[in-house]
Formats: C-alpha cells, sequence, structure tokens
C-alpha cells in the first residue's frame, strides 16, 4: 500500500484536492500529513475527498506543571474502566443517517475514514502521550458536519483491535451525539463537571459495537462556560484517560465562532480538527477559528462535501464487482 506521504506530487496536473483548498483558503502550505474530506448527509452513500491540513501549527500557549517522575518501584495507576449503562446501536438507523455501520461491506466512506484515523494515530502514537489522544472535532459555523465526521471519525477507530475509543458530546448548546446514534443518554459530561462526587467513568454509555463508547453532554445549565473552564474539567478528563495507553478521545464541541466550549476544550487536546464544507466556509471564518482554538498546538483542516476529485479517485470499488 503506497503511504502518502512518499508519493511526489510535485509538477502533478491538475491539482489534488489539497492544493484547491489552499488555493481556495489560503492558509499556508500544510505541515501535517494529508487528511481526507467527508459529504454531509442525506445524501445517499456519501464520499470523502482527500485534502490536507492548511492551518500552520500554532504555538502551544498551553500552560503546564511539570509532571514528576513516578517514584522507583511505585505502580502506576490502573486503568479506570467505563461502567456506565448499556446501549445496543441499531443498525439501520445508522444507515439512515449516512454513518458507517460496522458490519457492512467495506464502502468509500469507510476508506476515506480509514485514512483520517491513520493519521490522527500517527500522530498520537509519536507523541504517546493522554493529551495527544485526545482529539477535538469542530468547525467555525453550524451546519458544516463536524459531528458527523466525529462520530463516523469514533466508529472507524473503533474497528482498530487494540484501541478503545470514547466519542464525547461535548456540544452542551445542541447535543446531537446519541441521537445520531439512536441511544438514549441523560446524565454526562456537564453532570461530571458540576458535581465532584460523580465518577465520570459511571456515565460512559459501554455499546454493542466492540471499542465504542459514549458519555452524553450531559444535563445543561447556565454556567456551562464557567464549569468547562474550571479545574474540574481537566480532573475528570485525566480520569477518563487514566493508565489507558490504548484509549482515544474524540470531543464533538459546538462551532467555534457560536458558542465557548471548543475553545474551552482546546487547552486539553493534542489535536484539533477543524471541518471546512467545501465552496461554503469562508477563509476568515477558518482564520478567526484557528485562532480560538490556538491553545491546542495541532489543527488540521478536514474539508468536506467535496464532490469533484481531479484525480478521478474513487473508493469502495476494487473487488465490489469490477475487474
Amino acid at each position: 500500500m503506497t503511504h502518502q506521504r512518499r508519493i511526489d506530487r510535485q509538477g502533478a496536473r491538475p491539482a489534488s484536492l489539497f492544493e484547491r483548498a489552499d488555493a481556495a483558503f489560503g492558509l499556508g502550505a500544510a505541515r501535517t500529513p494529508v487528511l481526507p474530506v467527508a459529504p454531509v448527509p442525506p445524501v445517499p452513500e456519501p464520499r470523502l475527498r482527500v485534502s490536507a491540513p492548511a492551518l500552520p501549527k500554532q504555538a502551544d500557549k498551553r500552560v503546564t506543571q511539570p509532571q514528576p517522575e513516578p517514584a522507583a518501584g511505585v505502580e502506576p495507576a490502573p486503568a479506570v474502566s467505563f461502567c456506565g449503562p448499556f446501549a445496543a446501536i441499531d443498525r439501520e438507523h445508522l444507515r439512515e443517517a449516512g454513518l458507517i455501520v460496522p458490519e457492512d461491506p467495506v464502502t468509500g466512506l469507510l476508506e476515506e475514514f480509514r485514512i483520517v484515523k491513520r493519521e490522527l494515530l500517527a500522530d498520537a502514537r509519536t507523541e504517546d502521550t493522554a493529551l495527544s489522544r485526545r482529539i477535538l472535532v469542530c468547525s467555525p459555523h453550524p451546519g458544516e458536519g463536524k459531528t458527523y465526521c466525529a462520530t463516523n471519525l469514533a466508529i472507524a477507530l473503533a474497528a482498530e483491535r487494540d484501541l478503545e475509543v470514547l466519542l464525547v458530546d461535548a456540544d452542551v448548546v445542541k447535543p446531537t451525539v446519541t441521537q445520531r446514534l439512536g441511544i438514549e443518554g441523560e446524565q454526562g459530561l456537564m453532570d461530571a463537571l458540576a458535581d465532584p462526587a460523580i465518577a465520570p467513568e459511571s456515565l460512559v454509555i459501554r455499546t454493542d459495537i466492540e471499542g465504542l463508547f459514549v458519555l452524553p453532554a450531559g444535563t445543561p445549565s447556565a454556567r456551562d462556560a464557567e464549569y468547562l473552564a474550571s479545574v474540574r474539567t481537566g480532573e475528570v478528563l485525566d480520569r477518563l484517560t487514566q493508565g489507558a495507553p490504548t484509549r482515544i478521545v474524540i470531543f464533538d464541541t459546538p462551532p467555534a465562532l457560536a458558542a465557548s466550549p471548543a475553545a474551552e476544550l482546546a487547552a486539553h487536546v493534542g489535536q484539533a480538527v477543524l471541518v471546512a464544507r467545501a465552496d461554503e466556509t469562508a477563509r476568515a471564518a477558518l482564520e478567526d477559528a484557528q485562532q480560538l482554538l490556538s491553545a491546542c498546538a495541532d489543527i488540521k483542516l478536514l474539508l468536506n462535501a467535496a464532490r469533484y476529485s481531479p484525480s478521478g479517485r474513487r473508493f469502495g470499488t476494487y473487488g465490489s464487482g469490477g475487474k
């Protein structure tokens, strides 16, 4: 299988979608690996198109305290196991929503998200820290497909044999993750932040998709922004990743330019995926969203709803009856 980073596209014509994205948004050359891009439902069997991170990495503005080395002979803290309620996910509901269905035949949509997850996992494994395994997904404005991308990414990651994936609905303004998955969730992230007596792992929903767990947004309040900005947020997230080096956490947050949670959570993640809708998201909106997420040092661009591929590339056709 050809590694995308080794493909020499210099002089290739027509331009790749990354080059088109760069020309459209003018956000500079990519410094991180190529990412595919996804379509937005309800288009039947939506297809992704390849783009790349067009946002330069920002200086890490987080103020962190040095972590003491564990004392000799002291064992690391045991992994925290998720012990919340169980929910079965209706596969037909996933199909109707245009999402990846784990047991279905391989589709172009799945292949594209496989490329997305490989790039994110490569960075997470290179850094090999709890922070690098926390990934924030947002967009500048509503309607650009960030929840769709976050949900598909979580399902694709859960297919990895050695991973646990926690999908956190951090869109406390308009939570929709559980609705998209066709499950019910009452208490969640905001309840754990508001009440230190609540163990966050007890609110995590275990699903019948192997390796996939969901933490609902929880009970909204007028102080949600203050809770997210508190020290308790770091404690909760540390608890959810404690002793679990093979656990990936995906945060679906509100649009960066519409609400503050994305900016608050950016300081607690190692990677951020900024979803832009092709031919709709303006360059100024991307630049503003990038600035709001600048507490995260690694911001990637995912170009969504791209329906044209200059190379004519199509995933999901090999082995489907063709010769």
